[in-house]
């Protein structure tokens, strides 16, 4: 063989894998969960999987895209807000890896506790109900307020029993509460719109959940997708010791690696 025909074999060869690389579509909030597959985007790519990141604004959209066949995969929501969507909505979605997690925090422009609030102050929590659960167990484990038993991660203002100090529970888009948070006085806020909003999750929560737990995010997919050969990689291109590398310098422990 000569070294022109070798020369043209290895590039014909290049050309086919590129052409043969897969394209998947995987649905993001924007912040954090965008910044990191970014990094899993080199990763993927280097073992013939392309990712088109498609960055939606709430968290009820990026399920219905990928129940539909719009997206391949999604990123962006913890294992009991995915539990509640295909309860309630019937979407045959399942996750397929945990990625990170991301405390949440009770933010405040006006107060440097909880223990400052008065009595009838306006409390913001998502109005989507495992993460306005979050703030309302956040808020009973602090001793500010008692639930009926047995709630589990669900929690909503209905299961209030005992609320000392009368705070008004107002519940808000997860994405509007920073926005809110100057007309409240104060406000559960998830991580990546903290981040978007210019807050510290680290530093500014006047109140933060305990890291363990268990809403850490996860990667879903439709059922019928999961055993599929792209899954794989996608899910070890993320939980790669690169990525996680990134999350660590990047985010500073507001969002924490789950492996």
């Amino acid at each position: 063989m000569t070294l022109r025909s070798l020369l043209a074999g290895v590039a014909l060869a290049l050309v086919a894998t590129a052409a043969g690389a897969e394209t998947i579509k995987v649905g993001v909030t924007p912040g954090p969960h965008a910044q990191i597959l970014e990094a899993v985007k080199p990763i993927a790519a280097k073992q013939g999987l392309d990712i088109q990141i498609v960055e939606f604004s709430d968290y009820v959209v990026p399920n219905e895209a990928l129940n539909s066949g719009e997206l391949q995969a999604n990123s962006f929501q913890h294992q009991p807000y995915l539990d509640n969507q295909v309860a309630d909505r019937g979407y045959k979605l399942v996750s397929v890896a945990q990625t990170v997690n991301f405390p949440i925090g009770i933010y405040s422009t006006k107060y440097k506790s909880l223990d400052d609030l008065p009595a009838g102050a306006s409390v913001g929590i998502p109005n989507d109900p495992t993460n306005g659960g979050r703030v309302l167990l956040l808020l009973r484990d602090k001793g500010y307020i008692k639930l009926r038993d047995g709630v589990g991660f669900k929690p909503s203002v209905a299961d209030i029993t005992e609320n000392p100090k009368k705070l008004k529970i107002v519940e808000i888009d997860a994405a509007q509460l920073p926005r809110s948070l100057p007309d409240l006085a104060a406000a559960g806020i998830n991580t990546n719109y903290a981040k978007e909003a210019g807050l510290d999750p680290v530093k500014d929560p006047i109140l933060r959940e305990d890291p363990k737990g268990p809403y850490v995010n996860v990667i879903a997919v439709r059922v019928a997708d999961k055993d599929k050969p792209y899954v794989k990689i996608l899910v070890d291109s993320y939980r790669s010791p690169e990525v996680k590398e990134f999350i660590l310098t990047t985010f500073k422990g507001s969002v924490l690696p789950s492996w």
